[in-house]
């Protein structure tokens, strides 16, 4: 076995040092090493398992997500996204590296429980939106970032064959939203001149249920399939909602 992995173990164990945080599995020359670190992430535990090869670092790491509160999606998404920044750091020792990047960058992956309430102590509100279409995508995009952004709102929109905006926040933040989204000039008609949106459709509108999870920021998502879009809901945790307003639309 590398003296790196050696030392990186080492090291490691003597970092997440809690009760339960670190747990050596298996050392072995042959074999290589096999331990998994806990960690507690926005009162989310979420648990990674690390398989080092002997050859590891010039070899990357077998790694496995796992969470009693998290998706098997987003799990999914949180590996993916750690072997793809463990080829970026090969061939150094990389697994404290990896474990910092995600704290760092937890709140992409991990979504915070709604307390129904925002910070200054307004209710927190939910709507869904539906658009007909997009046809100057780029410009109106950035148009509804600009909005949720200067509204302090969060949420998503879903971008494909079918186009979904998901909004979280003040109630009166939320309205004026719809009224900006109306009536400003968001997008172009036929024949490229500056149109405001007559074909949008509020779904829901209503406040957000203890059922259902707060999001911190607004993202922009590219479902190119239903399945996609499907997953982006389950992700969040609004499969409800996908279930109740979507599949009408299809």
């Amino acid at each position: 076995m590398c003296e790196e992995a050696a030392d990186e173990i080492a090291a490691l164990s003597a970092i997440y040092c809690g009760k339960d945080e670190f747990e050596l599995l298996e050392d072995s020359a042959d074999k290589g090493f096999m331990f998994r670190v806990n960690l507690l992430v926005q009162e989310t535990p979420v648990t990674f398992l690390f398989y080092l090869p002997p050859k590891y670092p010039q070899c990357l790491p077998s790694i496995s997500v796992s969470s009693e509160d998290l998706s098997r999606h987003q799990c999914k998404s949180i590996k993916e996204r750690m072997m793809e920044k463990a080829v970026e750091l090969q061939p150094d020792p990389m697994v404290h590296e990896l474990l910092s990047w995600f704290l760092e960058n937890s709140s992409v992956f991990v979504i915070v429980p709604s307390t129904a309430q925002t910070q200054n102590g307004q209710s927190t509100w939910v709507a869904l939106l539906h658009l007909d279409h997009m046809r100057a995508k780029t410009k109106y995009i950035k148009t509804i970032e600009k909005f949720t952004s200067e509204l302090q709102l969060t949420g998503r929109l879903f971008v494909g064959r079918i186009i979904f905006i998901l909004l979280q926040g003040v109630k009166e933040n939320i309205k004026e939203y719809l009224h900006l989204q109306k009536t400003a000039k968001v997008d172009v008609d036929s024949s490229g001149k500056r149109c405001k949106e007559r074909m949008m459709t509020v779904l829901c509108e209503s406040p957000l249920s203890d059922s259902l999870k707060q999001l911190p920021t607004f993202e922009v998502k590219e479902c190119t399939t239903l399945e996609d879009l499907r997953e982006e809901f389950q992700a969040i945790g609004f499969m409800k909602m996908y279930e109740e307003f979507v599949p009408s639309l299809l």
